[in-house]
Parts: structure tokens; C-alpha cells; sequence
């Protein structure tokens, strides 16, 4: 692969620190939109029934969602064009429909496993979902229709941050040194629910609407070449924080809920702050843990939406910015607003909300050989031959792509079986 150009920068190491921090924000919004409610709810029972064995792999998951992301950044900035619309230019029209469509579907289950997260949270609080869910809607389809992607994108970060919690609180579970090191030296491959809650956090890695998010939100800042460096460190620094969290809830959940009951359901908000509730106590249990999760749920909503709008209007061909005042993207604000409320209806419905969950969860991982897929032949056919993969970074690409497919594969038969 070509050897990185220099990002123009301003001169003075302030100045230059400030001029970073302003490219950064679509690898942090999506690493910790993809940290959400479903993710946490695995980390957490991964926590449970394997304990500290299950930290290794998801320090091993840092590079894998790095190098994955990555593409993404190269293909927006090298082009300028958005994920679904390389993929109507390059495959055809009828491909551009098919991917986008299981990517809509897969934002709607998001979607409902997001405000189901957010309803948690308010029933641990005595907040009626109906109050809880209809007010964040509204925020959310508010936040979407201020015609400012920057605006968008901070006040996301601000939210999604609350995540970090969850990191004082895992330091509040007082977590064994010693076992924490003899966990990273196990990995019970051999166990067949093991090699499941692994498929299920591996598969979980990398969503297909994070795809589509990146490298829509890299073409609405009007990123070009000349930020390549920082981006990807942007998507660097993503990639630690999100598995950092997931590390938090693991070790949480082992130190508490995993050696005193490891059988206790972590099904909903409520199973995973009921069983932490003996050891964290009222503040660290609703409060810390409520928080975070509400940062999760909030910050994914809205990066799944948007990715859901954006891949539409790719392919559909209308305008799908941000930045667009509602009158000029009617279709773009319409399909964005109708995904949260659809959702939110959904909630309401009376559907087994854990059922659909898990759902959501076998669809993503089945759509993984056709999101992944896509995005290697797009990175080989469409961008110029020096920003291409080459060499032995290429075949390691391709090679830890392959092993996210299957993995996701086999949980979504696993499930489904």
C-alpha cells in the first residue's frame, strides 16, 4: 500500500493539536456507537459464564476493527463518494439496492435494540418507557434536522462518552489482579459455548451500517487525501476506546455478577443492574451503569439512522447530506425521522423485545460476507492503484476479514439452530 501522505497542517504544536482534534469525530462516533446496547449485554454475559478469559479477545479485536474501518476512511477520502453510491457505480444499480435494503432492515432491529436500552434505563429510574423512548426520539429526530453534521457529530461524541462510566465502575467492582492475569493466559477454545460468546463478540465487531456511517460521515465533513493520516488515527483511537468499554463490562461482570452467579439472566438493562446491584450498590448500579448504557443506546440511535439515510439516499440518488436544509433533502430527513419512529413503535408494540434482539443480532452476523465482501472489492476495483492494499498487509486484510465472516456466520446459525 502506498506509504501515507503528509497531512497539511498548521505550523506550532498548539495550533497543530487543535487542527487534529477538529478532523477527528466519525471514528469516535462509530467505534462507540458500535459499543451498544447489544454489545454490552454480550460483554456482559461473556463476563458471566467465562470471566477474565474473555478479555483477551477483545484486545485482540482492536487491530481487526482498526484495519476493517480503515478502508472505509481510504474509500471516502480518496473518492469523496459514499459507501452505497461506489457500490451502485461499481456493481450496478441492482446490487446497490439489495445491499442497502438488508443494511435498512438491520438499522430498524438496531434501532429497536437501542430504545430498548434506553427504556431500560428509564424503568431503572421508574421512568415509563412510553416517556423514556418518546422523549429521546424526539431528541434524536430534532438533533438530525439542525442541517449541521459537525453539531450532529459533537453532541453524539458527548453523549456516547458517557460509556466511560462504565470504566470506573468496573474499577469499583474490584476486579482480582491475579485471576484477571491467568484469564488473559486461558482461552477454552475447546468449549463449545465459548467458541460461541467469542463468535458472537467477534461478529458483533464490526456492523454493517458502521461501514456505510464511516465513510458517509468522512464524505460530509469533506475530508480529502490531505487528512488521511489524522482520520485514521481518528479510527485509531476509536478502536481502543470502544474495546476498552467492552473490557469494562467484561471485567465488571466477571468480578461481580460472574463469581458469585454466573447463571443470573443478562438478558435487558434490568437483569445486568439487578445483578451488580449486591455489589456496586444503588449509585454504581443505576446511576453509573444507567448512564453509561444510556450514552450506548443514545449515540448508536443516531449513528444507525443516519447510516440507514445516507446508504438509501446513495443509491436512490437524492440529496442525503447532513449539512442540507430540510427543504432541500426532503427524502433524506423523512427516511431518517421514520426509522426512529418506527423503532419507537416497534418498543411500544409488545413484541418480545429480547427475541427481536437476538434477531437483530443473527441478521447482522449473516450480513457480514456481503458487507465485508462488498467492501474489499470496492477497496480492489474502485480506488487508484497507489491507495490500494498491496503485499502482506493485503493477504492480512483479507485474511482477518475472512475469519469476521465466519465467525459471524456460525453465530447467526448457532442462533438460529
Amino acid at each position: 500500500m502506498k506509504s501515507l501522505v503528509e497531512d497539511i497542517n498548521p505550523s506550532g504544536s498548539f495550533k497543530r493539536f487543535l487542527w487534529v482534534l477538529s478532523i477527528f469525530g466519525p471514528g469516535i462516533i462509530v467505534m462507540l456507537a458500535n459499543t451498544d446496547a447489544g454489545c454490552i449485554i454480550t460483554a456482559a454475559q461473556s463476563g458471566a459464564e467465562w470471566g477474565y478469559s474473555m478479555v483477551l479477545p477483545q484486545l485482540v479485536l482492536i487491530p481487526i476493527v482498526y484495519l476493517v474501518q480503515e478502508i472505509t476512511v481510504r474509500l471516502g477520502v480518496v473518492t469523496g463518494k459514499g459507501h452505497g453510491e461506489l457500490i451502485r457505480e461499481g456493481f450496478g444499480r441492482k446490487w446497490a439496492i439489495f445491499s442497502v435494503s438488508t443494511l435498512f432492515l438491520s438499522a430498524i432491529g438496531a434501532l429497536v435494540t437501542e430504545f430498548s436500552g434506553i427504556a431500560g434505563v428509564g424503568e431503572l429510574f421508574g421512568i415509563s418507557p412510553r416517556y423514556s423512548v418518546s422523549v429521546a426520539t424526539i431528541i434524536l429526530i430534532v438533533l438530525g434536522l439542525t442541517g449541521s453534521y459537525k453539531r450532529v457529530e459533537r453532541i453524539g461524541i458527548a453523549m456516547g462518552l458517557f460509556e466511560l462510566l462504565l470504566v470506573p465502575a468496573a474499577v469499583m467492582a474490584h476486579p482480582s489482579g491475579h485471576q484477571l492475569l491467568k484469564g488473559l493466559a486461558t482461552v477454552p477454545i475447546h468449549q463449545s459455548s465459548y467458541v460461541f460468546l467469542l463468535a458472537a463478540n467477534v461478529g458483533a465487531v464490526i456492523m454493517p451500517w458502521m461501514i456505510f456511517y464511516q465513510q458517509s460521515a468522512v464524505v460530509d465533513r469533506k475530508l480529502s487525501i490531505r487528512h488521511l493520516n489524522t482520520a485514521r488515527l481518528d479510527t485509531m483511537a476509536g478502536s481502543i476506546l470502544t474495546q476498552v468499554i467492552m473490557i469494562a463490562v467484561v471485567v465488571m461482570i466477571a468480578a461481580t455478577v460472574g463469581l458469585k452467579d454466573p447463571q443470573h439472566p443478562l438478558d435487558t438493562v434490568a437483569d445486568i443492574s439487578q445483578g451488580l446491584l449486591p455489589f456496586l450498590g444503588p449509585s454504581g448500579a443505576k446511576v453509573i451503569f444507567g448512564l453509561g448504557m444510556l450514552g450506548a443506546s443514545f449515540v448508536a440511535a443516531l449513528v444507525v439512522s443516519l447510516a440507514g439515510a445516507w446508504g438509501i439516499g446513495e443509491v436512490a440518488g437524492f440529496k442525503h447530506s447532513v449539512n442540507n436544509k430540510v427543504k432541500d433533502a426532503k427524502w433524506f430527513y423523512f427516511i431518517y425521522t421514520l426509522a426512529h419512529v418506527g423503532g419507537a413503535i416497534l418498543v411500544f408494540s409488545g413484541v418480545n423485545l429480547v427475541n427481536l434482539a437476538v434477531d437483530t443480532e443473527v441478521m447482522n452476523a449473516l450480513l457480514l460476507p456481503i458487507v465485508l465482501g462488498f467492501l474489499l472489492l470496492l477497496e480492489a476495483k474502485v480506488l487508484p492503484k497507489e491507495w490500494r492494499m498491496k503485499g502482506a498487509y493485503k493477504y492480512t486484510v483479507w485474511t482477518l476479514s475472512a475469519m469476521v465472516m465466519l465467525f459471524g456466520v456460525y453465530m447467526g446459525i448457532q442462533i438460529v439452530l
